[in-house]
C-alpha cells in the first residue's frame, strides 16, 4: 500500500465513487516498512502485526461508512522495570465520511444556539475533501486508541514511592516576596 503523504505510515485509500450501498468486504495489513512507521509514530518498541477486516458501504446519499475490527501485536516498554511487554490489540470501531460541507455533518443545537453532545451517542461524521477516504488511517488510529499508556510486565507493581501527604505544606505570605525586597 502506498501513502500520499508522509506523516501517515499506513494508508488504504478507497475511492468514493466506487463504493454502492452493498458493504464490500476488504481485508488490509501493514508490510514491514508500515509496521517500522507505525512503530515510530505510536512510540513503541514495535510494531509486529496489524490488520483489519473492514464493511465499506455508503451511508444516506453522499456519505461513507467504515466498520471494521483491527487486530494488531505490539511491544511496548515497562513503565517501571523498562522490559518489553507485549500487548494484543482487538478493538471494532465504525467511522462515518461526508463530503466537506455536507449538512449531515452539523451538530444539532437548542434554541440557545448551544451543541447537545451525547457522550454514550454515535460521533460525528468526519469530512472528507475530493473523492477519496484514507481507510488505512482510519484504522491506524483506533489501533492507536486502543494502546496502553502504561504497560505493565504481568505481575510488576511499582514500589519505593511514598504519597505526600501536604502536612510540611505551608501557605507563603502574600508579603514574604516583599521583605528582603527593600534591603540595600
Amino acid at each position: 500500500m502506498q501513502n500520499d503523504r508522509d506523516d501517515v505510515p499506513f494508508s488504504y485509500h478507497v475511492k468514493v465513487g466506487h463504493i454502492s450501498a452493498n458493504p464490500v468486504e476488504v481485508h488490509v495489513e501493514a508490510d514491514a516498512s508500515e509496521l517500522k512507521a507505525l512503530a515510530k509514530t505510536w512510540n513503541v518498541v514495535s510494531v509486529d502485526d496489524l490488520s483489519a477486516d473492514l464493511q465499506i458501504a455508503r451511508w444516506k446519499r453522499d456519505g461513507v461508512r467504515i466498520k471494521g475490527r483491527v487486530q494488531a501485536k505490539i511491544v511496548q516498554s515497562c513503565v517501571v522495570t523498562l522490559e518489553p511487554v507485549e500487548s494484543a490489540i482487538d478493538e471494532s470501531f465504525e467511522q462515518i465520511f461526508v463530503p466537506e460541507g455536507s449538512k449531515l455533518a452539523r451538530q444539532a443545537g437548542n434554541d440557545a444556539g448551544e451543541m447537545l453532545l451525547d457522550p454514550d451517542g454515535p460521533d460525528l461524521p468526519e469530512n472528507f475533501v475530493g473523492d477519496t477516504i484514507d481507510a488505512g488511517e482510519v484504522v491506524a488510529e483506533f489501533a492507536a486508541l486502543a494502546i496502553d499508556p502504561y504497560p505493565r510486565k504481568h505481575g510488576i507493581e511499582f514500589s519505593g514511592h511514598v504519597e505526600d501527604s501536604g502536612e510540611g505544606d505551608k501557605k507563603p505570605s502574600a508579603f514574604a516576596a516583599l521583605k528582603d525586597w527593600k534591603k540595600d
